[in-house]
């Protein structure tokens, strides 16, 4: 019965993986195509293209590791190949954190109906400084992977700490991983996503306020406008949820608490993947030019497929 429900996981993560592949895989070819043609993009699509590209390789590298190690059957707690899933995994996270940061503040500078000075001078400078944002991210979650590498890397442990007895030297990268790594993650991974909870709920603070204040001007729930908003709300509501979920799950998965050998690893690692494979969903049906293509893209499958 064990067997039967890791199966079942393991084929749940496989086809969570090859939706948030395939999704992301088509925000990238979509906006990439629209860059070739016009040779610029707008802040929006800079930072979607940024975000669907980010995704698609941490879920591809997370799905290449899960399945490797699960084949293997073998504790990799300090080898080369976790280290080096590592530096890759802690890149794609933190430029992920930070895209999906600079979307809920475009968001909110957009739409948000606020009128404070700051916020209106804000609202005109932000989307002048999105290439700027996304370029510092990939540098700051470059440097951020490079600490992280460099003072776990057994390599270079070994390199600097030469005088230590290999005894002393274990224990020290034990109390490092233990301590030291879930307590900086914590707080390197709580910058971004301040950012993004302060944007994300101003915005939806104003949208609710915005649909109340129709409402009340006796715009009903079927009026055009209304149900605009009130399916913007449910878009960053659903992206508030899935962001804070991942958030946690990989707090949590920093602490090392639930391993490979562990019979809850494949739920886990669906729940850690969660954001990236149902959340450019989203994006793609509430953003017109990535849906139109996409509504193509499903009628000549439909055609294809009866013909």
């Amino acid at each position: 019965m064990q067997a039967a429900l890791t199966a079942f996981f393991m084929l749940l993560f496989s086809l969570l993986s090859l939706l948030g592949i395939a999704a992301n895989g088509f925000i990238v070819l979509v906006l990439g195509r629209e860059w070739l043609r016009y040779g610029r993009l707008l802040p929006l699509d800079m930072i979607l293209i940024s975000l669907g590209a980010s995704r698609f390789c941490l879920q591809l590298v997370g799905t290449v590791h899960n399945f490797y190690y699960s084949a293997q059957k073998v504790e990799y707690s300090g080898g080369l190949g976790r280290q080096f899933f590592h530096l890759h995994w802690h890149f794609l996270n933190s430029a992920t954190f930070w895209f999906c940061s600079w979307l809920s503040v475009l968001f909110c500078v957009k739409i948000a109906n606020i009128t404070h000075p700051t916020f209106l001078w804000l609202k005109w400078r932000f989307p002048a400084w999105v290439p700027w944002l996304l370029l510092g991210s990939v540098l700051i979650s470059f440097i951020i992977t490079l600490l992280f590498f460099w003072v776990n890397y057994p390599a270079y442990q070994e390199f600097l700490i030469r005088k230590f007895s290999v005894n002393m030297t274990y224990k020290w990268n034990t109390r490092i991983e233990t301590y030291y790594f879930p307590s900086l993650k914590l707080v390197i991974w709580s910058i971004p996503f301040s950012v993004f909870l302060v944007s994300i709920m101003l915005l939806i603070n104003s949208l609710r306020r915005h649909t109340q204040r129709m409402q009340h001007n006796g715009h009903s729930l079927q009026d055009p406008s209304t149900q605009a908003h009130t399916r913007a709300l449910k878009s960053l509501i659903s992206f508030l949820i899935l962001y804070a979920l991942s958030f946690l799950s990989l707090i949590i998965d920093a602490t090392k608490f639930i391993s490979m050998q562990n019979d809850f690893y494949w739920p886990w690692q669906i729940a850690v993947y969660l954001c990236i494979s149902i959340h450019p969903f989203i994006l793609i049906f509430s953003n017109l030019k990535l849906r139109s293509v996409f509504s193509q893209l499903l009628l000549l499958a439909r055609g294809f497929w009866v013909a």
